[in-house]
C-alpha cells in the first residue's frame, strides 16, 4: 500500500477532567486493535499545553471502510464503552487524504 491508498482518517480527542492518563491508557488499549482489522496507526501525538487544545491527536489509514467498519464493531472495542465514556469528553472524527 502507497501512502497514497487507503481511508485515512484524523482522530482529535478531549479527555475528561482530571482523566488525561486514563484516555491515553484506553487508547494503547484500542488502538492495538487496528492492526488485527487492516490498519495502521500512522501517528499518535499528545498535547504539551494549551487546555482548550485536544489532549491526543491520531492519524490513521485502514485499507477500505469495511475494514475500519470491523475495527469499529470489534467487540473488545465495544467492551471497552463504559470506559471510553468515563474517560473522553469530546471526539472528532474525519476523514483526511495523504498528500504526496
Amino acid at each position: 500500500m502507497d501512502d497514497m491508498d487507503g481511508l485515512g482518517l484524523c482522530c482529535l480527542l478531549w479527555a475528561r477532567e482530571g482523566e488525561a492518563a486514563g484516555l491515553e491508557a484506553y487508547e494503547d488499549r484500542v488502538l492495538a486493535l487496528i492492526t488485527e482489522h487492516g490498519g495502521q496507526v500512522l501517528q499518535r501525538v499528545r498535547r504539551t499545553s494549551g487546555e482548550a487544545a485536544p489532549n491526543e491527536v491520531q492519524i490513521y489509514r485502514f485499507p477500505s471502510q469495511s475494514s475500519l467498519d470491523s475495527y469499529l464493531s470489534d467487540p473488545r472495542r465495544l467492551e471497552l464503552a463504559e470506559v471510553r465514556d468515563r474517560v473522553v469528553s469530546r471526539t472528532e472524527l474525519f476523514p483526511i487524504a495523504f498528500l504526496a
